[in-house]
């Protein structure tokens, strides 16, 4: 029996601001061990990380450091960046505030599209935003494919747990995924 290929979509931004403090601790994610971790006994198609480059004018130092993971993240086989827009939006006390636009959109299209052209049996989203609970919904109506939903309990939607198949307290296995920093 062959084993079932599984996609993994990773929410950036939402996979960032859960883990920042390990980084502070002096560790890092190793994106390798994490895609192999939820693909476990399956055949990995493809994995997808959505984020936007930063703004190298307002922190050089930041902006290169992110250079050099998302160029990290490209040498993973199997392993896609997925750049969307960054927009900077100056808030009432005059500071400028940065969000990534477009990425729950590529996310939402890129999982249609695979269930469309049968390139995977199983999805993980490791995001935990309720608005892809749409699609999930039709994925699975339309397309009977497996959804996993990966969260962090601190900016998990229930809902978007409930609408899928399985569920990965992202918690649980970070001792598995993180790497000390040299």
């Amino acid at each position: 029996m062959n084993k079932e290929r599984v996609m993994i979509f990773i929410d950036g931004s939402n996979f960032y601001h859960n883990t920042k403090k390990l980084k502070n601790k002096g560790y890092s994610i190793n994106f390798n061990k994490l895609v192999n971790k939820l693909s476990e006994n399956r055949t990995l198609s493809n994995s997808f990380y959505y984020t936007a480059l930063l703004d190298k004018d307002y922190n050089l130092n930041q902006y290169d450091k992110h250079q050099r993971f998302i160029n990290e993240l490209r040498k993973i086989p199997s392993f896609s960046v997925v750049l969307c827009d960054l927009i900077k939006i100056k808030s009432k006390e005059g500071k400028f505030i940065y969000e990534i636009k477009g990425d729950d959109v590529h996310l939402a299209h890129d999982l249609l599209i695979g269930a469309f052209e049968d390139l995977y049996d199983v999805v993980i989203i490791v995001s935990g935003d309720a608005d892809f609970i749409p699609v999930i919904k039709t994925i699975r109506k339309k397309y009977g494919k497996k959804i996993g939903n990966g969260y962090f309990r601190s900016s998990s939607s229930y809902k978007l747990r409930q609408v899928c198949n399985f569920s990965i307290n992202m918690y649980k296995i970070i001792n598995e995924i993180i790497d000390k920093q040299k």
